[in-house]
């Protein structure tokens, strides 16, 4: 009988371990709040401003606040220099991270008024818009601004048929087999989902597998996110 052939992951990594982790808050002096977090080579800074007056005046919204977010990877985030400024993908993940984020905000306190995080990525290795939520997650809970929860942003991902966490670069680029699956996660730390994308193909069953993979690697991300808080009171 023909031994079946074990999966191995490019960076030797177990099917569900991240890569390390590093977190800080308070980073930027003139932000309200602030926050760099990491997995591994990707590195996010988020840095909030507000709540404020909403300008102009016609976007104000009277029952609610507005949370406005810009996400951007810098130019020289990666090996091939890539175009400054606002393109398609960075509007989408901007829009994105808003959606990811507002569940947990109680953002109906603040009427007429805005906040707006602006999330950098300086160095990219894949799971930027999961390391960016992380990091403006930080950072609003360090520009106190209430929330239900702090959020957890994580990478699932599918290559060939095997499940593993966090995905980096050269696992987004597989081509093997059924080739990659992309799946952004982010959830509090009951398990409440307040963002999930899907970039590939996936059976039912094997969905039921990522959400529990995506709550345990979750709580791992949360106790780096509550760590470094805790630390920056201390301080």
């Amino acid at each position: 009988m023909k031994k079946k052939k074990e999966f191995k992951r490019p960076d030797g990594r177990k099917p569900d371990e991240l890569r390390p982790m590093q977190a800080k808050v308070g980073i930027v002096p003139n932000a309200d709040g602030s926050a760099i977090f990491s997995f591994g080579d990707t590195i996010a800074i988020a840095a909030v401003y507000g709540p404020k007056k909403m300008h102009p005046q016609h976007q104000q919204d009277p029952e609610k606040g507005t949370l406005r977010c810009n996400y951007s990877m810098l130019s020289f985030s990666v090996d091939d220099r890539i175009r400054p400024g606002p393109n398609r993908r960075s509007r989408e993940i901007s829009k994105i991270t808003e959606w990811a984020l507002e569940p947990s905000l109680l953002i109906k306190r603040y009427p007429n008024m805005v906040i707006d995080v602006h999330i950098n990525i300086i160095q990219a290795n894949a799971s930027t818009r999961c390391a960016g939520i992380n990091a403006a997650a930080m950072a609003l809970a360090q520009a106190g601004i209430p929330m239900k929860n702090i959020v957890s942003s994580v990478s699932i991902g599918k290559l060939d048929k095997n499940l593993v966490v966090d995905l980096n670069k050269d696992e987004e680029d597989w081509e093997e087999g059924e080739g990659s699956t992309d799946i952004p996660i982010t959830m509090t730390p009951n398990g409440e989902i307040t963002h999930i994308q899907l970039d590939g193909r996936i059976t039912k069953e094997q969905l039921k597998e990522v959400i529990e993979l995506a709550g345990k690697s979750a709580k791992k991300v949360y106790e780096v996110q509550k760590k470094a808080l805790k630390e920056s009171v201390k301080m």
